[in-house]
């Protein structure tokens, strides 16, 4: 009676331990690190401030959706194309960067609710005498790849007659416009807005054309719980005024 007593104990014992194993696993598997892609300079979306920290509207919102749903991430900042070929891979989970919601992106990727309502603007060197797109015949416009200015750039090239200059980054694209190689370049109207409050010393001119909304993405039919947690975080901050305090910090209202 006592061996067989003994011996129930010792299964008893390891009974609870591969139970205790197995809770950890779970435990374990549900605090997942998310892989998030984003830009390296789309400001004021994301960018380095002076002390080298990643910031941005994208940055902060990305954070505190995070901190309102309890989920775990990692920012690697690819630059735009590359944070896009990176999340169709399966090398990184999520991109946030100002990414459009186009027909064409929803084939490849799911996207979360839009959180941000762009558009596009043309600016100009500061004393340029440019005030309409008719302008830019013969001229050349600078873009950044991947963008829809790039898009709008590249579908009205024929009709206004000028050629194009493609870039990897805002601030080169910029660079090519002051030193007059370019005569305007076409942005998301808040990134080039941004940019002139810091100093740019550019000017926004003629119409501003409807965009399409900003959204965070996942690869298609994957990571559906993180895009479930990126719109009801959302969805807090629109309701308890965290969302307008983080767009208002970054672009000022009328």
């Amino acid at each position: 009676m006592k061996k067989g007593l003994r011996l129930g104990l010792v299964f008893a014992l390891a009974l609870v331990t591969v139970v205790t194993f197995a809770a950890c696993g779970t435990s374990s598997s549900s605090s997942k690190e998310y892989i998030i892609a984003t830009d390296t300079t789309f400001a004021p979306f994301e960018f380095e401030n002076k002390d080298g920290k990643r910031v941005g509207i994208d940055m902060d919102l990305l954070k505190a959706i995070a901190k309102d749903q309890g989920f775990k991430y990692t920012v690697k900042a690819l630059g735009f194309d590359g944070a896009v070929q990176s999340l169709e891979s399966g090398q990184s989970d999520g991109v946030i960067a100002g990414m459009s919601i186009t027909d064409e992106r929803k084939k490849k990727f799911d996207f979360s609710d839009p959180y941000f309502d762009s558009g596009i603007g043309m600016a100009v060197k500061k004393d340029s005498t440019i005030t309409d797109y008719d302008q830019l015949q013969g001229k050349n416009v600078a873009v950044k790849a991947g963008t829809e200015g790039a898009r709008f750039a590249k579908e009205n090239q024929s009709k206004y007659g000028y050629t194009l200059s493609t870039f990897k980054s805002s601030a080169n694209m910029y660079e090519d416009v002051k030193s007059g190689h370019s005569a305007a370049c076409f942005e998301d109207y808040p990134v080039l807005g941004y940019a002139i409050t810091k100093g740019q010393p550019l000017k926004i001119v003629g119409d501003l054309q409807a965009g399409n909304s900003y959204g965070f993405a996942v690869q298609k039919g994957k990571n559906q719980k993180l895009l479930k947690m990126f719109n009801a975080g959302l969805k807090h901050l629109k309701k308890n005024g965290q969302y307008d305090k983080i767009v208002n910090k970054y672009i000022k209202t009328k």
